[in-house]
């Protein structure tokens, strides 16, 4: 696909961008973001790509149709990679009709949009295209056996709104694919970390708690085991799989590091003792305190990704303690530049998700 045009929406976001940077600075081809700047878009997070000639951003919501509709009949894109998604769990209990609105209705929207320009391309220009949704793993629900693994023919069980709006989305894909014949692809990834992250989430929520004195929130005993996936790697697979993946196929992206949410705090703790001691001398440990739990709070995740890596030869390439050394080190450097401009007095690193009155 050398020298294509990509729409990506959701493009400011934090797995977006690292998409949009990649395509940028290691491809020919040409990039129109669609986002719509919520409180987890930031424009400062394309800086680095923002200067090139094949970068092109539109402010808009994938809900408004003509919007979304115009954009695709004047760039002419070549493949649509759709991130826009809200994506924090315990604000999906919180707002879930936010998440409906978005997941849902978005991905209907945009389906439908470029459905209607896809049919209207040259027969060689359809048959190239590409529209490739990416999702997430908490569509399966979480396993009950240690030696369990989400494949890519694991049944749903979505247990947040968050996650039951992803599946729903994941389904109107698969639909439009088998009724329409639109070439989708679908991803299901792991939960990323790494640079540029919206500090809701928690590696970065830990990192600038603990800088900032405040105690570091664990839920419940800290047992819940997910398998951490470097954004940078998450993005390469992406790009794999939009240009190398077979259409109407799923891919599984997992980065083989299960950890549990105890386990990655002290990790956190351990590299800030070693890279900003505490005044006092005392270790970032003392700074965890037990908290409620989430509701309704899975125990574990864990990816097969098998199937990218014999199909499209993809693997990662950063170790949990690699990739989380990167992490640490790109917050201690950005702690007063952007992270203290994404805070914009929206989010205040406060507890979210304890359930609030019907919507």
């Amino acid at each position: 696909m050398t020298g294509k045009k990509f729409i990506v929406t959701g493009g400011a976001g934090f797995i977006g961008s690292a998409v949009v940077r990649r395509l940028l600075q290691y491809t020919p081809h040409e990039v129109c973001v669609i986002d719509k700047l919520t409180y987890a878009g930031n424009l400062e997070s394309l800086e680095p790509v923002a200067h090139l000639p094949t970068y092109r951003f539109e402010r808009a919501d994938i809900c408004d149709r003509p919007a979304v509709e115009a954009i695709f009949d004047d760039f002419r894109p070549d493949a649509v990679m759709h991130l826009a998604a809200e994506s924090h769990v315990d604000r999906s209990i919180d707002a879930p009709g936010e998440f409906v609105q978005t997941n849902i209705v978005g991905t209907y929207t945009l389906l439908e949009a470029a459905r209607r320009y896809w049919q209207g391309l040259p027969a060689g220009r359809q048959a190239a295209f590409r529209f490739h949704h990416i999702s997430t793993d908490e569509v399966f629900g979480d396993l009950k056996g240690p030696g369990d693994y989400f494949r890519e023919t694991t049944p749903y069980a979505p247990s947040s709104p968050y996650s039951a709006s992803k599946a729903a989305s994941d389904h109107l894909v698969r639909a439009w694919q088998r009724t329409f014949q639109l070439p989708t692809l679908v991803t299901n990834c792991s939960n990323n970390y790494g640079p540029y992250h919206f500090p809701e989430k928690l590696i970065p929520l830990m990192i600038l708690n603990a800088l900032d004195g405040k105690p570091l929130p664990v839920y419940g005993d800290g047992g819940q085991i997910r398998d951490w996936l470097y954004v940078e790697d998450h993005a390469a697979a992406l790009l794999k799989v939009i240009t190398e993946g077979t259409p109407g196929q799923t891919y599984n992206i997992g980065g083989n590091h299960e950890k549990t949410n105890l386990e990655v705090v002290r990790l956190i703790c351990a590299l800030l003792d070693e890279l900003r001691p505490r005044a006092d001398g005392k270790s970032y440990r003392e700074q965890i305190t037990f908290v409620a739990d989430r509701p309704g709070h899975d125990l574990r995740y864990a990816i097969d990704a098998s199937k990218i890596r014999r199909e499209l030869h993809w693997q990662p390439q950063e170790t949990f303690a690699s990739g989380l050394r990167k992490t640490v080190l790109w917050y201690l450097e950005h702690k007063d530049t952007w992270c203290r401009r994404v805070l914009d007095g929206s989010y205040r690193l406060e507890r979210l998700g304890l359930g609030g009155k019907p919507s």
